[in-house]
């Protein structure tokens, strides 16, 4: 016999299965929870607590990325990317790209061409990074293992059509300060992320972890409602695009194991080492 957290999961999974088959149709919540004999109210609540987002964002998020997929392999033109993806027209697409990549249709279907992104490079205890911005922040922040030219290339990856210069700005400047000051000093430090609603707020939620501190997957999801969403905090904390700035090597197994890192588990010990170390003796 099933337990009531089994049935609730194979409510959810039976949810999501029915959304991914009819996002276009734009199903309203309560259809979406008769078609798992659910009340609308409960089913909103439980659906967040295991997924992480209310079915209306996912929905949203399914949309987005079906628009994405018209527009960068069928090229498609917007309208009939919001035609297709069941939006009722390229107003709606407009403000669907707005709210969850941060940039509109038009800029992703060219590759980010509107962006202006400098780029530098840094030495840090842990290796080389390479850390970019636009002039609304720093946008993306990675170790540099390969090379400059790989480090580069994947940084261009995201945004094909993006311009770049190799130049140093006050963004670039205050990042290379983490190295020297206290972490408390973060919020100084400006950010331009693209991701949406659920990984901003993983990201915003590490910011407050402390240097020398550490958390788990399960504390995470605590901390912003969402208790079961412990893979998908995982998955967010995965795509954290900026490394060190946004603290994801403080994350660790709920056994107390380092776990796994993006940018290798050997580095994050040693960072987490590092810091334990700084606070310890007062190093800031």
């Amino acid at each position: 016999m099933e337990t009531q957290e089994e049935l609730d999961y194979h409510r959810i999974a039976e949810a999501i299965d029915f959304l991914k088959l009819n996002f276009k149709a734009q199903p309203s919540l309560e259809r979406v929870a008769a078609h798992v004999n659910m009340s609308a109210f409960h089913f909103q609540r439980m659906f967040k607590d295991w997924a992480g987002v209310t079915p209306k964002q996912f929905i949203q998020y399914l949309s987005i990325n079906y628009a994405k997929s018209m527009l960068r392999d069928k090229q498609s033109n917007l309208f009939e990317a919001a035609l297709d993806t069941g939006l009722s027209g390229t107003g709606r697409l407009h403000d669907l790209f707005i709210k969850i990549e941060g940039m509109t249709p038009g800029e992703y279907q060219k590759g980010g061409i509107c962006l202006q992104i400098s780029y530098s490079f840094l030495t840090s205890p842990f290796g080389q990074l390479i850390v970019a911005s636009t002039t609304r922040g720093i946008c993306y922040m990675a170790f540099a293992d390969d090379g400059e030219e790989s480090a580069l290339a994947e940084l261009k990856r995201q945004f094909p059509a993006a311009k770049y210069q190799r130049a140093t700005d006050e963004f670039q400047k205050a990042a290379s300060l983490i190295f020297l000051q206290d972490w408390s000093e973060i919020d100084e430090i400006k950010l331009h992320l693209k991701g949406t609603s659920f990984q901003l707020k993983v990201w915003q939620t590490l910011l407050n972890v402390p240097s020398g501190g550490l958390t788990t997957y399960a504390k995470l999801a605590a901390q912003i409602d969402s208790p079961k969403a412990c893979r998908a905090v995982g998955s967010a904390v995965a795509l954290n695009p900026v490394a060190m700035l946004i603290p994801c090597h403080r994350v660790i197994k709920s056994t107390g194991e380092i776990g796994q890192y993006h940018w290798g588990a050997k580095r994050k010990s040693a960072i987490v080492g590092w810091e334990a170390s700084r606070t310890a003796h007062n190093i800031l």
